[in-house]
């Protein structure tokens, strides 16, 4: 049966460094919680590592997605044009963006309320399969449906990145993909603007919801 569906709108970053350590950071101005910040970390010898803001961000994000450990520590993110600078408890990212892509572009056409619709997912789905990973509909954990919608795609050329004070290297590929959920982010770093949809199994409750809204940035 049909739950609840809980809808994140945002942007998401997806990097890999020289080190082996690939890094997703979800940044939500408008959001069930309010507006928050997010990352995902998985190091190279598969261990994943949940950074949140907030115990009930990290109870729903934990309960959604697959983590060895999480922490909850103060999550900022302040973007200023291609740049982007994330601080995480011990993670510090900046993260450098190119100009839109032409796939950026026609995502760009298609209308929001479409966007954001799980059958578009799906059509969506067919081909990201063809990129390792990817995925744009699926099942993380029984009792949860979701879904991505994007809305626009920008090229990440450059990322520093340093996690207690030890620097992670160079970009790199997001190579092996993530395995916190049902998909990846792109091999290739990106950002991307995204509406992200998760479906509640039905008499599902989850603490800490609060009026759709938030800044829109």
């Amino acid at each position: 049966m049909k739950g609840e569906r809980l809808r994140f709108d945002g942007w998401i970053a997806g990097v890999g460094t020289t080190s082996g350590t690939r890094l997703v950071v979800g940044h939500w101005p408008r959001s069930p919680f309010g507006p928050f910040s997010d990352v995902m970390i998985q190091h190279p010898n598969g261990e994943r590592l949940l950074l949140a803001p907030s115990a009930a961000v990290a109870d729903f994000v934990a309960t959604t997605y697959h983590f060895e450990s999480v922490e909850v520590v103060p999550v900022t993110v302040r973007r200023g044009g291609s740049e982007w600078s994330i601080q995480a408890g011990p993670l510090s990212l900046h993260l450098s963006t190119g100009s839109r892509t032409p796939l950026g572009w026609l995502l760009r056409a298609v209308p929001t309320p479409l966007v954001s619709s799980r059958r578009w997912a799906a059509l969506c789905n067919i081909p990201a399969r063809l990129m390792p990973g990817v995925r744009t509909l699926g099942t993380a954990v029984p009792g949860r449906r979701e879904w991505y919608g994007a809305h626009d795609l920008w090229p990440v050329l450059a990322a520093d990145a340093a996690l207690g004070g030890v620097g992670l290297g160079a970009l790199a590929p997001l190579d092996p993909p993530v395995e916190f959920g049902f998909g990846s982010a792109p091999r290739r770093p990106a950002l991307v603007r995204v509406t992200t949809t998760v479906e509640l199994g039905s008499g599902t409750a989850v603490i800490g919801l609060r009026p759709w809204g938030g800044a829109r940035g």
